[in-house]
């Protein structure tokens, strides 16, 4: 496994296309309405029939925020009308138990992830509930392959709730920090001091939890190099064991809340690049190992473990340690993944409400993946996640020739070759060091959707 990384500004600046994150293949604009809730319920059944069922993990969106952050994009309500998480909540547990009927009570849920919106607007009380209801329905892992996690946003956290949580099982957090300076703060609305950051983490070392993640975000408006340098230094002193550095896809015509920011207040290409490319020095300086794309670890964390042994996987939530769960998705707009399908929900909440309280999953589109559509997720995942690919495991699962079956793919590949980022020879596709960065520009020339669809890229963020 190649771990080594080079940074060359020149040849990045050539490659900064807009493309896939790849946390899944066929991407969402290929998920179709012609799949729906009959469909996931009957792709569930199978899953229980595999010669060895695969454990389960549960991804729950949590849409609620009690503030809006400018350079927001997710799927979220900016209320502080705590009755409407109590009424979505109420079809949580509802859509809960028509899951559980489908899966048999022998698979055990080894991964639990609350994402968002911010999971901690919910009450403690409230997530105490939605952990007991899972139970009820569902058999929760207990032991050490347990990983439950939850996403943090430090504003509005009380830290004893981290003894609650850790109580629920929950031994993971990812805490939404994106920028330590109050100017940059202030110029996406999100205020919140480096002394609560810190505390959240050594509360949650406290009590147990044995990894913890920091979102960084490269690219917001007033950010400069002096001041990312000293968010930076702070991180790297708190020393999480993982962080995600995202680079932030400024997407008005997508998202309106964007419109706040003033474009003129954004750094320009060049300094965004350099940005990065000072984050990466700090980061390698300060022992964490490059994981792919936009996530570093520390050597001794899971994924660079993970990395290391040839295990890493990659699916809706970013990098995991884990290819062999199948994922059951809760709350509006999730997704998830159930042996060679993928489903998502309603997007609204009113919608899902409605489905949900109708007796019926909340499921309105996805897709049934065929022979070739795995077969590349393969190969993608392959690349994004180990940044090799050694054609006989693929040939003797798929019984194809590679060279062959991928001619043309392996063309598009050439001038990647011919700048050094790529090597290939009669065994394996190899991504050298000064291609790690590109890994999404790898990905896009096994893409079949891509050309195809190629007004969705204007979708899609930089690569860098």
């Amino acid at each position: 496994m190649e771990q080594r990384l080079h940074f060359d500004p020149d040849l990045l600046r050539r490659y900064d296309v807009s493309g896939p994150r790849y946390t899944s293949y066929p991407t969402a604009p290929q998920f179709h309405e012609g799949f729906d809730d009959q469909a996931y319920a009957r792709a569930a059944r199978d899953s229980n029939e595999a010669a060895e069922p695969k454990p389960l993990s549960v991804y729950m969106h949590v849409p609620f925020c009690k503030n809006v952050c400018y350079y927001c994009g997710c799927n979220k309500i900016v209320t502080a009308k705590y009755q409407r998480a109590e009424e979505y909540l109420d079809h949580v547990f509802r859509e809960i138990a028509l899951q559980g009927e489908l899966f048999a009570d022998t698979r055990r849920v080894e991964q639990l992830h609350l994402g968002g919106g911010t999971p901690n607007y919910l009450r403690d009380e409230d997530i105490a509930r939605l952990v007991q209801t899972l139970r009820d329905h569902f058999q929760l892992e207990e032991g050490d392959r347990r990983e439950f996690s939850i996403e943090l946003d430090p504003r509005d956290f009380q830290l004893e709730t981290v003894a609650h949580l850790a109580e629920l099982g929950f031994n993971r957090m990812s805490v939404g920090v994106q920028d330590l300076d109050p100017v940059v703060q202030a110029a996406v609305n999100r205020e919140q001091s480096p002394e609560l950051c810190r505390a959240i983490i050594e509360e949650g070392r406290r009590y147990g939890f044995r990894s913890t993640n920091i979102d960084l975000i490269y690219g917001l408006p007033k950010q400069t190099a002096e001041s990312f340098d000293r968010t930076l230094d702070e991180i790297v002193d708190i020393r999480p064991e993982r962080l995600a550095i995202y680079n932030y896809a400024h997407l008005p015509h997508l998202f309106k809340i964007q419109r706040q920011i003033r474009e003129s207040d954004l750094p320009g290409p060049d300094e965004k690049l350099a940005l990065f490319g000072r984050t990466i020095e700090k980061l390698t300086e300060a022992g964490y190992v490059f994981i792919g794309m936009d996530h570093f670890a520390l050597p001794e964390d899971g994924l660079a473990k993970a990395q290391k042994q040839g295990t890493l996987h990659r699916n809706f939530q970013g990098y995991s340690t884990r290819a062999d769960c199948d994922l059951i998705a809760l709350g509006s707009t999730s997704i998830g993944k159930i042996g060679p399908t993928y489903s998502q929900n309603l997007r609204e909440p009113e919608a899902y409400q409605e489905r949900i309280a109708n007796g019926r999953l909340a499921v309105f589109r996805g897709m049934e993946l065929s022979q070739e559509d795995q077969l590349r997720r393969e190969v993608i995942i392959e690349l994004m996640c180990h940044s090799q690919l050694r054609f006989a495991e693929i040939e003797s699962r798929y019984g194809i020739d590679f060279q062959s079956h991928f001619a043309t793919e392996i063309e598009r590949l050439e001038p990647l070759v011919d700048d050094g980022l790529v090597d290939i020879n009669d065994e394996r596709i190899q991504v050298l060091p000064r291609g790690r960065l590109l890994l999404r520009h790898v990905g896009m020339a096994f893409d079949a959707y891509l050309e195809r669809d190629a007004a969705e890229t204007r979708r899609y963020s930089k690569v860098l």
